[in-house]
């Protein structure tokens, strides 16, 4: 195998040089570049060339609000402080703005010395406006319509002392479905949250018992017809998650209540302590999934059941689940019903942080 630098070996620059949106530059010696590939110009709107042997122009296209820290980074590379993964704006000569996504490697020599730094710039301009476009529709949904719900809630509210009995059962309908529409507003926004996060979840120990007590809490005023019970103490551990956890409990609450077909919804709690994890059950008394269907139920867009839901709560759950290093599946409850399963590792498991 060649030692010579990435940047002098042909094959290499060759596959490169055919890359469209991807960028890349090696570097031996600071402030000097040995190779750029041809995709840079269509990323920074100017010949390879031009920069290879000034640095400084490159720099000059990063947008201002970006340039300092795209700076401190490039040099904390040439000094082999540390390998780097930052995002940055360029502008290039028409004023037109790409997002790039910059990652750098430093390479290091038998001596464990960094004999080389090599730079794959990604344009993610794309990406970028996607992320821009959910955002802006989490905040009509999150805001607009739910706040819109709410005033219509409280209308129907005032009307339940001016309806007669017939007209009382389509009322309570109507405030149904008005707390359901909430409910997703809620379940869409967690869901644009986790998509358009730019970091990795950053799992954390969460104590288990509070976020469970809360979304009880909370379920119970939400669906007053519904009973929930709670299997003996829930055990005061803390488990691998974040902040979502509560999302997790939320949608999967709401679920067994949402798609049950019983007058009084039952729905029961309790969890397991082991020796690597904690099982948590939520059962209902509900019609149940067939077993043809409890592989797919948490798919995106799954909506099982002839649900009114959008099919996101369940896939935001086994998302946000097997990114705390957990699992969920389905089992059948006695007589009738579902038990949503969650395993979630504790402090004292080795899968953890």
């Amino acid at each position: 195998m060649s030692n010579a630098p990435l940047g002098q070996r042909r094959n290499f620059r060759a596959l490169f040089d055919q890359l469209d949106g991807v960028a890349l530059w090696t570097v031996t010696e600071p402030g000097e570049f040995d190779y750029i590939s041809a995709g840079f110009e269509g990323i920074w709107g100017i010949p390879p060339e031009d920069v290879k042997d000034d640095i400084s122009r490159l720099l000059d296209a990063i947008h201002p609000e970006d340039r300092e820290r795209v700076r401190a980074n490039i040099e904390a590379s040439d000094q082999g402080l540390r390998d780097e993964a930052y995002e940055g704006r360029v502008v290039q000569q028409d004023g037109s703005v790409r997002w790039v996504l910059t990652r750098q490697v430093l390479l290091q020599n038998e001596n464990g010395e960094v004999s080389e730094v090599v730079g794959i710039c990604t344009d993610i301009t794309e990406q970028k406006r996607r992320e821009q476009e959910l955002e802006l529709l989490n905040r009509i949904v999150r805001h607009d319509i739910r706040n819109d719900m709410a005033v219509v809630l409280g209308w129907a509210e005032i009307l339940e002392d001016n309806v007669d009995a017939e007209g009382e059962e389509y009322l309570q309908k109507i405030l149904a479905s008005g707390e359901h529409v909430v409910e997703l507003t809620e379940v869409a926004s967690d869901y644009v949250e986790m998509v358009v996060s730019n970091e990795e979840v950053t799992v954390e120990l969460v104590p288990l018992r509070s976020v469970l007590e809360t979304e009880l809490s909370l379920r119970e005023e939400s669906f007053p017809e519904a009973e929930f019970v709670l299997n003996d103490t829930l055990p005061d551990v803390e488990v691998a998650a974040d902040s979502m956890l509560s999302s997790v409990f939320r949608n999967l609450l709401n679920n067994a209540v949402q798609h049950n077909d019983k007058d009084a919804p039952i729905v029961e709690i309790s969890c397991n302590l082991r020796d690597d994890d904690v099982e948590i059950r939520i059962a209902d008394n509900g019609p149940g999934i067939r077993d043809t269907k409890k592989d797919v139920v948490f798919g995106k867009g799954e909506r099982g059941l002839g649900s009114p839901g959008t099919g996101i709560g369940l896939y935001l759950v086994q998302t946000l689940v097997t990114q705390y290093n957990g699992d969920i599946w389905a089992e059948d409850n006695e007589p009738t019903g579902t038990v949503f399963v969650v395993e979630l590792p504790h402090a004292g498991s080795s899968r953890a942080v």
